[in-house]
C-alpha cells in the first residue's frame, strides 16, 4: 500500500462541448457548455435551455488542480455530470457519445495523471454496449464506472442492471452510484425540493433494491460498489427496513437475510454535510466502508473538502485515515500511485 492520501473520490466534470457536437446525441435534450467572454463561468446548456450555473473549475483541470490544493487534496476521481448520461437516446448514438464523453473526461486528467483519476459513463441501455465500454475504459485508464441510480422506470434489480454489476465484479471495474432524474409528480416545485428530498430518496431506493429483491445473492461479493451523497437517507432508514422484513412476509419474499446483513457489500462517500449524520453514517457502515466524497465543484457539495471528517474529534485516528483515503486506495486499486 502506497503512503496514505487523501481522495476526494466523489467529483464531477463537464467538458467543452459545444451545441453542434451535442446535438449529435440529441438536438433537444443532449447537455452542452457555453463559457461567459472572461473564461470564468458559464452555463450547461439542455437544448436550447440553461439548466445550470457553473464555474470554471468543472472544464478547467488547471483551476481544479489549484482548488485540490488549497484544499489539502493528493487526488480526486472525477466522474460525469449526470445530465451527461444519455440513458434516454438510442443505444447506437450514446455508445458513442460515451465513448467521447470518457476520452475528454481522460484528457481532463492528462494534466497530472497523478493526481486527477476518472469514472466512466457507458450507455447502460444496452447491456453489452454497456459492458464493452466499461472495459474499454478501465483499458484505457479509467478506474470506475460511474451510473445513475436507475434506468427509466428500473431500478438496480432490474436484469440488465443485476448482469452489468456482475460484468463489473468478474472484471474488477469498480462502480459508483450516483443518483439522476429524480422522481416527482410536480409537487417538488421550488427551493431545490427534488435534490433535498428526492435525491436521498433515490439512493435509498437503489441501495434497497440490491438488498430486498435478492440481487446481492447473485452478484459476486467482489464487486466494488459504492453510493454517493451518504447512501441517501438509507442509515437513518435502515432500522425500519429492519424492522419491516422482521414483521411483514412482503418485504422477506425475496431477500433471505435481515437488510441490516448486506452492509458488507457496499460503500457510501462522505458527503452528508452534519457531524451527528456523519457519526451515524460511520456506526451503521462502519470507517471501513465509507470514503472521502465532496461533490465538487457544486454549490450543494462540500465547501471545505473534508473538514467534516477532520475536525470530527469522535473519529479515531483509524477511522479518519479510512475515510481520507485508505478505503478509496483498496476500492480503486490505485496502488502506488
Amino acid at each position: 500500500m502506497s503512503p496514505l492520501k487523501k481522495i476526494d473520490m466523489h467529483a464531477h466534470f463537464f467538458p467543452r462541448i459545444s451545441q453542434e457536437e451535442a446535438a449529435r446525441l440529441d438536438p433537444a435534450q443532449a447537455p452542452w457548455l457555453t463559457i461567459s467572454s472572461d473564461g470564468e463561468n458559464g452555463q450547461i446548456m439542455k437544448g436550447d435551455r440553461p439548466f445550470r450555473p457553473v464555474y470554471r473549475a468543472l472544464w478547467d483541470s488547471s483551476m481544479r488542480l489549484e482548488e485540490m490544493d488549497r484544499h489539502g487534496l493528493d487526488m480526486q476521481i472525477i466522474s460525469a455530470t449526470p445530465i451527461m448520461f444519455g440513458y434516454s437516446c438510442p443505444a447506437d448514438r450514446a455508445a458513442p457519445w460515451a465513448e467521447r464523453m470518457n476520452d475528454l473526461a481522460l484528457e481532463h486528467c492528462a494534466g497530472n495523471p497523478k493526481r486527477l483519476k476518472a469514472l466512466a459513463q457507458v450507455p447502460l441501455q444496452d447491456l453489452e454496449l454497456a459492458c464493452r465500454e466499461a472495459s474499454r475504459a478501465k483499458a484505457c485508464g479509467h478506474v470506475g464506472v460511474q451510473i445513475g441510480n436507475h434506468l427509466g422506470q428500473h431500478d438496480l434489480d432490474d436484469e440488465r442492471l443485476v448482469q452489468f454489476l456482475i460484468h463489473c465484479a468478474e472484471n474488477n471495474i469498480a462502480v459508483l452510484v450516483h443518483p439522476w432524474d429524480m422522481m416527482t409528480d410536480g409537487r417538488m416545485k421550488k427551493w431545490m425540493l427534488p435534490w433535498l428530498v428526492a435525491m436521498p430518496a433515490e439512493t435509498q431506493l437503489g441501495i434497497l433494491s440490491l438488498i430486498l429483491s435478492g440481487a446481492f445473492e447473485r452478484i459476486p461479493k467482489s464487486l466494488k460498489l459504492c453510493f454517493a451523497h451518504g447512501g441517501g437517507s438509507f442509515a437513518f432508514l435502515l432500522g425500519r427496513v429492519d424492522n419491516a422484513w422482521q414483521c411483514r412476509d412482503i418485504v422477506r419474499e425475496d431477500c433471505p437475510n435481515i437488510p441490516s446483513s448486506y452492509l458488507d457489500r457496499f460503500y457510501v462517500d462522505s458527503a452528508v454535510f452534519d457531524s451527528h449524520a456523519l457519526r451515524l453514517l460511520v456506526a451503521t457502515m462502519n470507517s471501513e466502508h465509507v470514503m472521502l466524497g465532496s461533490d465538487y465543484p457544486f454549490p450543494l457539495g462540500e465547501q471545505h473538502i473534508g473538514q467534516l471528517v477532520d475536525q470530527n474529534q469522535w473519529l479515531n485516528a483509524i477511522d479518519r485515515d479510512n475515510i481520507n483515503g485508505l478505503n478509496a486506495q483498496e476500492f480503486f486499486g490505485l496502488g502506488d500511485d
